[in-house]
């Protein structure tokens, strides 16, 4: 009964910027935190950055003072803002989201990942 749904990946140059978004809806009462993981060929799925609602934002020692995440959450979305691209951020990017619903019960929802593809 939730969906999230991403974009914005895509093919960029070594030293250039993306912007990814996610929305998510559905039955939704509460989102208590959103984020985006990411999983590259041969690596298990990792952390890049999470915002709880009204809270800091987290962020993964290798994407620190590049990317900055955002959320509105009047709309349900998140948005992942990468600069200072390298090639060791390529890989398929997940937004996920901790959302309770109508019936309170917690869990964990996945988008179906965008692919962010760095080149040199």
């Amino acid at each position: 009964q939730v969906q999230l749904v991403e974009s914005g990946g895509g093919l960029v140059q070594a030293g250039g910027s993306l912007r990814l978004s996610c929305a998510a809806s559905g039955d939704i009462i509460t989102i208590k935190a959103m984020g985006w993981y990411r999983q590259a060929p041969g690596y298990q799925r990792e952390l890049v950055a999470s915002i709880p609602s009204g809270g800091n934002a987290d962020y993964a020692d290798s994407v620190k003072g590049r990317f900055t995440i955002s959320r509105d959450n009047a709309k349900n979305t998140v948005t992942l803002q990468m600069n200072s691209l390298k090639r060791d951020d390529t890989a398929v990017y997940y937004c996920a989201a901790k959302i309770i619903n109508s019936r309170s019960h917690e869990s964990d929802y996945w988008g179906q990942g965008t692919q962010v593809t760095v080149s040199s």
